[in-house]
């Protein structure tokens, strides 16, 4: 009776290791399983964020065509601004010029006025 307890016991022992052995693996199993999940759900958000660059870049491509396209307005305006630059120049001197006249022409009519 002895011996029969004792192989139920080493037959208990070695089922019970069996599935503590078995019960780690599907853990693992489990484990790997979830991971192969979160590297395909992040393999479908950087695929996503490559078609997000492609249209980018299609954009910037477009947005660059269009600039080259305002390059000739940008240098007529800045010609155009050098312009304004130089009459604002002249218009000053005349300015300066204008002054000095009303001066002389005011002492003049002065100077007339106090002869009469």
């Amino acid at each position: 009776m002895r011996l029969q307890a004792s192989s139920y016991l080493n037959l208990f022992i070695e089922q019970y290791l069996v599935f503590l052995h078995g019960s780690r693996f599907q853990g693992t199993n489990n484990q790997l399983a979830l991971l192969e999940k979160m590297n395909d759900r992040v393999a479908q958000e950087y695929s996503n964020y490559g078609d997000v660059a492609a249209g980018l870049r299609v954009f910037v491509e477009q947005l660059n065509k269009k600039s080259r396209g305002f390059d000739e307005y940008v240098s007529q305006i800045d010609a155009i601004d050098q312009q304004v630059t130089e009459f604002e120049a002249v218009v000053s001197m005349l300015d300066k010029h204008v002054a000095l006249l009303e001066k002389k022409v005011k002492s003049a009519y002065h100077i007339s006025s106090s002869t009469q």
